[in-house]
C-alpha cells in the first residue's frame, strides 16, 4: 500500500496551493479518503474527507469554506485544493485511506483511528 502526497511548499498568506495524493496497493474505490495535518507541538488535526463515491465531503471547522477535496477514481488520486491560506495552516499534511464502514461517515471520518493507511506527509508553509 502506498499513498504518495505531493504539492507542498512555501506560499504567501492569501495564496492557493493544491496537494495531490496518489494511491496504490489497495482498491481505491473501496476507500474513503481523508486529509489530516499536524503542526509542531500540536495534535494531528482533521482537515477533510471524501466518501468512496464522492457522494459527500466533510471539513474541519478551521478550513471550511477555504479548502476543497475531490477525487478521481479512474486515476486513484485525491486532491486537496487550499485557498485563502493563512499562516496557521502551516503544517505537515497527510493523506489517509479508510476502508471501514460507518453508521455516520460525517463522524467516523474525522477520527485518525478510522484510517488504515497513511501517506508520508508533505510540508505546507504559509508565510505572513
Amino acid at each position: 500500500v502506498q499513498l504518495q502526497a505531493s504539492g507542498g511548499g512555501l506560499v504567501q498568506a492569501g495564496d492557493s496551493q493544491r496537494l495531490s495524493c496518489a494511491a496504490s496497493g489497495f482498491t481505491f474505490t473501496n476507500a474513503h479518503m481523508g486529509w489530516f495535518r499536524q503542526a509542531p507541538g500540536k495534535e494531528r488535526e482533521f482537515v477533510g474527507a471524501i466518501t468512496r463515491s464522492s457522494w459527500a465531503t466533510f471539513y474541519g471547522d478551521s478550513v471550511k469554506g477555504r479548502f476543497t477535496i475531490s477525487r478521481n477514481n479512474a486515476k486513484n488520486t485525491v486532491v486537496l485544493q487550499m485557498d485563502s491560506l493563512r499562516p496557521e495552516d502551516t503544517a505537515v499534511y497527510y493523506c489517509a485511506a479508510s476502508i471501514k464502514s460507518f453508521t455516520s461517515e460525517r463522524l467516523g471520518l474525522r477520527a485518525p483511528e478510522s484510517y488504515a493507511y497513511w501517506g508520508q506527509g508533505t510540508q505546507v508553509t504559509v508565510s505572513s
